[in-house]
C-alpha cells in the first residue's frame, strides 16, 4: 500500500479522548486536506502522521511501511510549521540547506537541491539575504524550500499561510498548488480555512470532535453535504438552515415554515417521502437567491433587508424571513443602488434537506 494510511488510529490524554477511532487512507501524490474548527483534532492527526505525538491506538503508514512507533527522521517526511521558524543568524541557502548538512550530503548535491528549490519557489536572488530582509511570503517560501530540498516522500503543512494578509495567503494557495504539481508528493495540509481548502485541495477531510464528518473533493463537500455541520462549514458565506414542515398537497410535495413555502425539488423526493419524520431542516445558500425569476424552479421570499454590503457586482443580504435570519447573495451588477426590503427568488433545485433530529441529509 502506498501513500498514507491511518487505521483505527486514536489518541488520548489521560482521560481525555481527542481522536477516538480514525480511519483514512491517503493515495500517492494526493493533496488532501483536514479542515474544520479549532479544538476538532486535525493538527493532532497530522503530528501523529508526522510521529511527533504518540498514538494510542491504531497503525500508520507511509509508503507501504508501518511507521507507528517509529521516529520522525525515520518516517521519510518534511513537515512546514505556522511558524517560519527560521535562523535568523543563517541566509536563506543555509536555512534550506542545514538539514542535508546536517545529515552529511556531499557538498555538491546540496547545492543542486538549493538552487533547484530555490529556482521552483523564485528565490534564487534572495540565497545570500537573512530572514529579517524578507517579506512573510519570502520567509514562508523559505520553510517550504527547507523540506522541498529534503525530497521526501510526504510533505505535511500544519496551517503554513495563517500568519500572511489575506492578498498574501490568496497567491501562496496558488503557488503551493503549483508546488504540488510540480513535485507530485503526497501533501496533508491541514487548516480551519475552508477557502484553503476548496481551492487546493484533491479531497476534503472534514472532522469535528475527533471525528471524520465526510471526505470528498471539493466539488462534492459542497454540493451534496452529509450534515448540517458539513453544510454550514463549507461555503462562504455559510448556508442559512431553517427548521420546516414536509407536506403534499395534491401529489405536490413541498415543504412549509415560518414565512415560506417552497416545492421539494425532484432530485430530493423520493428521499423526502421516504422521510420517518416531517419535521426537517430546510439548506439555503446565499448564492442561489436572485432578485428575479431565471427559470422555473426559482419560487419568491418575501424578504426584510436588515443589512446590504456592496461587494461589486453582488450583494451580500442580511435578511430576515418570516421572523428568522437569513444570508443572501444577490448578482445586481456594480451600478446597482443597495437593495432592500421586497420579494427576492430562491432557486428551489438547489435546495437542501436535513433530519432535524440527526442533523443527517435526506
Amino acid at each position: 500500500m502506498s501513500g498514507v494510511s491511518l487505521q483505527n488510529v486514536s489518541k488520548s490524554y489521560g482521560s481525555l479522548t481527542v481522536i477516538p477511532d480514525l480511519s483514512l487512507d491517503i493515495a500517492e501524490g494526493e493533496f488532501v486536506v483536514f479542515v474544520g474548527p479549532s479544538g476538532c483534532g486535525k493538527s493532532t492527526t497530522l503530528r501523529m502522521i508526522a510521529g511527533l505525538e504518540k498514538v494510542s491506538g491504531g497503525q500508520i503508514f507511509i509508503g507501504g511501511r508501518d511507521v507507528t512507533w517509529e521516529r520522525p527522521k525515520s518516517r521519510d517526511i518534511a513537515m512546514v510549521f505556522q511558524s517560519y521558524a527560521l535562523y535568523p543568524h543563517m541566509n536563506v541557502a543555509d536555512n534550506m540547506s542545514f538539514a542535508l548538512r546536517l545529515a552529511g550530503t556531499p557538498k555538491s548535491e546540496i547545492n543542486e537541491r538549493v538552487l533547484r528549490a530555490a529556482d521552483m519557489l523564485e528565490l534564487t536572488d534572495y540565497l545570500h539575504r537573512k530572514p529579517r530582509d524578507l517579506s512573510g511570503g519570502q520567509r514562508q517560501r523559505v520553510a517550504m524550500g527547507r523540506s522541498i530540498v529534503r525530497d521526501a516522500y510526504c510533505f505535511l503543512f500544519d496551517e503554513p499561510l495563517s500568519n500572511l494578509d489575506a492578498k498574501l495567503r490568496a497567491s501562496m494557495r496558488t503557488e503551493l498548488a503549483l508546488l504540488h504539481k510540480q513535485l507530485e508528493r503526497t501533501m496533508v495540509y491541514v487548516t480551519h480555512d475552508q477557502i484553503e481548502a476548496m481551492t487546493m485541495a484533491d479531497r476534503i477531510v472534514i472532522m469535528k470532535d475527533g471525528v471524520i464528518q465526510q471526505v470528498g473533493t471539493p466539488k462534492d463537500v459542497y454540493n451534496t453535504p452529509v450534515n448540517t455541520f458539513v453544510a454550514t462549514f463549507i461555503g462562504s458565506p455559510s448556508m442559512t438552515l431553517l427548521p420546516g414542515e414536509l407536506s403534499d398537497q395534491s401529489g405536490s410535495m413541498c415543504i412549509q415554515g415560518s414565512g415560506f413555502e417552497l416545492p421539494i425539488p425532484d432530485r430530493l423526493k423520493s428521499r423526502a417521502g421516504a422521510s420517518p419524520t416531517k419535521a426537517v431542516t430546510m439548506g439555503m445558500r446565499p448564492e442561489h437567491f436572485a432578485a428575479e425569476a431565471r427559470t422555473a424552479a426559482f419560487a419568491p421570499v418575501d424578504l426584510e433587508v436588515k443589512v446590504a454590503e456592496y461587494i461589486g457586482s453582488s450583494q451580500f443580504l442580511a435578511a430576515n424571513l418570516g421572523g428568522q435570519d437569513v444570508t443572501a447573495a444577490v448578482e445586481v451588477g456594480p451600478e446597482a443602488d443597495l437593495l432592500g426590503d421586497g420579494q427576492y427568488f430562491f432557486d428551489t433545485s438547489r435546495l437542501y434537506l436535513f433530519d432535524r433530529e440527526t442533523g443527517r441529509a435526506l
